[in-house]
């Protein structure tokens, strides 16, 4: 079973996934993941994921939806 999921239906994102979702830089994303207070980081070993619901939360937030 190799099938491909969409972004959109993840729940956790990668940083290569991030960047594709919301168009930031590779730098601004692991600024993003790396910072204390991120509402939406899941930490797993040494690996950073967004969760991809939090991150659409946040999103809407910080742009006024």
């Amino acid at each position: 079973m190799n099938e491909k999921v969409r972004i959109s239906e993840k729940a956790l994102l990668s940083v290569q996934e991030m960047m594709a979702y919301t168009g930031w830089g590779e730098n601004t994303v692991r600024d993003e993941l790396n910072h204390p207070k991120c509402p939406y980081v899941i930490r797993k070993g040494n690996r950073l994921y967004a969760n991809r619901r939090l991150l659409d939360k946040y999103l809407d937030k910080i742009s006024g939806i």
